[in-house]
């Protein structure tokens, strides 16, 4: 088995939810195990640019584990499944609905051990912008342009 791949079970129940005169099904995730025997199996697979985010995960109060359901707003379809907030969150910018379940101790062990093997990401350092740099410049109305 690839150090980047790991098969991960989902089981996903429905909860009635009333809110004022109406009741809303809220789906939510039951139980998450390592292993493709639940009903529904995704791979996690890890990326080498997402490092930053999971490092990022593991060292908040409850890491995390996301799945990609389908479209908002319709019966739950999980695809896909993610240790990184920001791949999450792109999901959520794309209306898909995301379900998030609190990581396995097993899965945070392989993933630290992941970071071990390929080295945290590189820190980002911005540049330092030159005074007046992406400025326009303003022109008098009788030179032409350059």
């Amino acid at each position: 088995m690839s150090d980047n791949l790991r098969s991960i079970s989902i089981t996903l129940v429905a909860e009635a939810k009333q809110v004022k005169r109406f009741t809303l099904t809220q789906w939510r995730i039951a139980e998450l195990a390592l292993g493709d025997q639940g009903p529904i199996a995704l791979q996690l697979q890890l990326s080498m640019t997402e490092r930053a985010a999971y490092r990022f995960n593991l060292t908040s109060s409850a890491p995390r584990l996301f799945v990609r359901a389908g479209f908002t707003g319709q019966a739950p379809q999980p695809d896909a499944i993610t240790a990184s907030q920001d791949v999450a969150a792109g999901w959520m910018d794309g209306e898909q609905q995301v379900l998030e379940a609190l990581m396995p101790m097993a899965i945070q062990v392989w993933i630290e051990s992941y970071l071990a093997r390929h080295g945290e990401a590189p820190v980002e350092v911005r540049k330092k912008k030159r005074k007046g740099a992406g400025r326009a410049k303003e022109m008098p109305a009788n030179e032409p342009p350059r």
